[in-house]
C-alpha cells in the first residue's frame, strides 16, 4: 500500500509539474511583452509616428498567439487542485481559492473586456482609447499574475488563517495578512520584474534575426532599442527583489536555503557559493563525505544575503533535522523528532476531539481543542515517518538556483551591451552580438524555468509548509488513472506549443509589414 501510494504521489506531482512547466512557457512572455507593446503603442500616440504603430501591432499579433495558448494550460492547471489533489482542496480551500476567486472574476474578466478592443478596435475607437484599452489588457494580465502569487507564497508561508477542528478545515481570519505577506509581495515583484527580462530577451532575439537579414531594419531597431533599455531595467530589479527572495526563504524555509546552496553542516559568516563541484559519492545527507570536490565562494555572503548580518549563523540541513540552534525567529529550533511528535500529538487530539464532540462530551471536547491548538503548528510532521523526507532534491535545487543566477548575471552584461550598441547605432556590424540576442531567446526561457524549480521542489515535501505534507494531500485515486491523464496532457501540451511556435514563426518571417 505504502509503495502504491509513493507511487500515485510521485506521478500526481509528475502531472502537476508538468501542467505548471508547461504554462510557464507562455505566462512571463505574456507579462513581458504585453509592457513591451503598450510602450510602442504610446510612443505611437506621442509622436504620431505610423512605423512605431506598424512595431506595436507586429508584437500584439505576437501577444495574442502566446496569450491564448497560456489561457488553456492555466485553467487546466487550476482543474488539478480538485482532481489530483482534493484532501488539499478540502483541508485549505477556503484560503487558497480565495485569491484564485478574485483573479477570475476581477483580473481574467479585466483582460477578456480590453483584449477585444485591444485586438479589433483600431479603427473604431480613438488613438487614446486603444491605447489604454493595451496598457488595461496588460494590467489585467499583471493583476492575474498577483493574485495567483499570493495563493503561491501562502502555500510557502501560511498566515491569516484558524483551523477548524469542527469542520477539520483551515479558515481565513485576515485576508489582508495573506494578501500582504511579505513572501507574497516580493514574490510577485520578482516573477513580474523576471517577466520584463524575458519579454525584452525574446524581442532583442527576433529584431537580431531582423537585422542580421537586412530585413525591416527601421522596425528592428526600434525595437532593439526599447527592448535593450527594458531588459537593463528588469535584469537590475530582478537582481534587487531575488534579494529579497533570497531573505524571505532564509527566514521562512530555512531548508530550502540550505538545499539552494548544499550546506549539509550550519556555521557562522557562510560564505555564497560562485563556483562549486559538487561531490557524487556525497549520497545522503548525514554520510559523512565532504558535499564538494572543490568551490570557490564570497566569504560571509550568504549570512549577509540571508539574515543581514555577516556573522550570522546560517543553519544547514543536519542543524534543521537535529535543532538546537537560534532560529530566525530568536527561538530555539526543535529536531525533527519533536516536531514529529508534537505533529502526531495534534492529529490524535483532532480524532479525539470528534470522539468527544460526538458523544456530546464537552469538558473532554475542549481539552483537545487546546491541545490540538497547541501543536497545530506542527500538524503536518505528524504525516512524516522519517527525517529523510524533509530533505528536498539537492541536486536539482542546487544546480537550479546557480543556472538562474549563472544566466541573470549573463543578462545583465548582455543588455548593458545590447544599449550601448543599440544607442551608438552599432548593431549592423556587430553580428556577434546579433547571434547572441537570438542565443539569449533559449536562455531566459531556462532561467524562469530554473526559478519555478527552486521556488517548488525546494519547499518539498510540503504543500503547505509545516502543515500539510504530499502524502496527506492528495486525492484517492487509481495510479493508472493519473499516469493516463499524464501521457494526455503531454500530447495535448506539446501538441499546443508545437502549434504555437509554428504560427510565432510564420508571423515573424511575415515581418510587421503583414495584416
Amino acid at each position: 500500500m505504502e509503495i502504491l501510494n509513493s507511487s500515485l504521489i510521485d506521478w500526481s506531482r509528475a502531472q502537476f509539474a508538468l501542467t505548471a512547466m508547461y504554462h510557464w512557457l507562455f505566462v512571463p512572455l505574456t507579462l513581458g511583452l504585453g509592457v513591451i507593446m503598450a510602450i510602442m503603442e504610446t510612443i505611437y500616440v506621442r509622436t504620431g509616428n505610423e512605423q512605431w504603430k506598424r512595431t506595436a501591432k507586429f508584437w500584439m499579433t505576437i501577444f495574442g498567439i502566446n496569450f491564448a495558448i497560456g489561457v488553456a494550460t492555466g485553467l487546466i492547471l487550476e482543474f488539478q487542485f480538485g482532481t489530483n489533489w482534493s484532501n488539499y482542496s478540502w483541508f485549505v480551500g477556503d484560503i487558497f481559492g480565495a485569491p484564485l476567486a478574485i483573479e477570475g472574476i476581477v483580473a481574467f474578466f479585466m483582460e477578456a473586456t480590453f483584449i477585444s478592443i485591444m485586438f479589433f478596435g483600431w479603427k473604431r475607437v480613438s488613438k487614446k482609447m486603444h491605447l489604454a484599452a493595451t496598457w488595461l489588457t496588460l494590467t489585467g494580465a499583471t493583476l492575474s499574475a498577483l493574485w495567483i502569487l499570493i495563493a503561491n507564497a501562502w502555500m510557502q508561508y501560511p498566515v491569516g488563517m484558524e483551523f477548524n477542528p469542527d469542520t477539520v478545515r483551515n479558515e481565513m481570519n485576515d485576508f489582508w495578512a495573506v494578501a500582504l505577506s511579505p513572501v507574497a509581495i516580493n514574490k510577485f515583484f520578482h516573477t513580474v520584474v523576471s517577466s520584463w527580462v524575458f519579454g525584452a530577451a525574446f524581442v532583442a532575439g527576433v529584431a537580431g534575426w531582423y537585422i542580421l537579414k537586412k530585413r525591416d531594419l527601421e522596425f528592428a531597431k526600434q525595437s532593439m532599442k526599447v527592448a535593450s533599455v527594458f531588459g537593463l531595467l528588469g535584469i537590475i530589479l530582478t537582481a534587487t527583489t531575488g534579494d529579497g527572495s533570497a531573505y524571505q526563504v532564509a527566514q521562512k524555509q530555512p531548508m530550502k536555503l540550505a538545499a539552494m546552496e548544499g550546506l549539509y553542516d550550519g556555521q557562522k559568516g557562510v560564505g555564497l557559493i560562485v563556483v562549486a563541484l559538487p561531490n557524487p559519492e556525497k549520497k545522503k545527507y548525514d554520510d559523512g563525505v565532504e558535499p564538494y570536490v572543490f568551490k570557490i565562494e564570497i566569504p560571509k555572503a550568504l549570512s549577509a544575503l540571508g539574515y543581514r548580518d555577516f556573522d550570522a549563523f546560517v543553519p544547514g540541513i543536519n542543524d534543521i533535522i537535529k535543532g538546537g540552534y537560534i532560529d530566525a525567529k530568536g527561538v530555539k529550533a526543535l529536531p525533527f523528532s519533536e516536531k514529529q511528535a508534537r505533529g502526531r500529538k495534534a492529529i490524535h487530539a483532532l480524532s479525539d476531539y470528534q470522539k468527544a464532540m460526538k458523544n456530546h462530551d464537552t469538558a473532554n471536547a475542549a481539552k483537545y481543542k487546546a491541545i490540538l491548538k497547541e501543536n497545530y503548528s506542527y500538524f503536518g510532521y505528524g504525516y512524516l515517518n522519517h527525517p529523510d523526507q524533509l530533505v528536498p532534491n539537492i541536486p536539482i535545487v542546487f544546480w537550479s538556483f546557480h543556472i538562474m543566477v549563472y544566466i541573470g548575471g549573463f543578462f545583465i552584461l548582455f543588455f548593458g551591451l545590447l544599449t550601448f550598441f543599440s544607442y551608438k547605432d552599432k548593431l549592423v556590424n556587430s553580428k556577434w552580438l546579433l547571434w547572441l540576442s537570438i542565443a539569449s531567446v533559449p536562455l531566459a526561457y531556462i532561467c524562469t524555468q530554473a526559478g519555478w524549480l527552486v521556488a517548488e521542489i525546494g519547499r518539498q515535501p510540503w504543500t503547505i509548509q509545516d502543515v500539510l505534507p504530499l502524502q496527506a494531500a492528495i486525492s484517492s485515486l487509481s495510479v493508472e488513472s493519473v499516469k493516463i491523464s499524464f501521457f494526455i496532457f503531454f500530447i495535448l501540451f506539446t501538441a499546443l506549443l508545437i502549434a504555437e511556435i509554428r504560427i510565432m514563426l510564420n508571423q515573424i518571417k511575415k515581418g510587421p509589414g503583414a495584416e
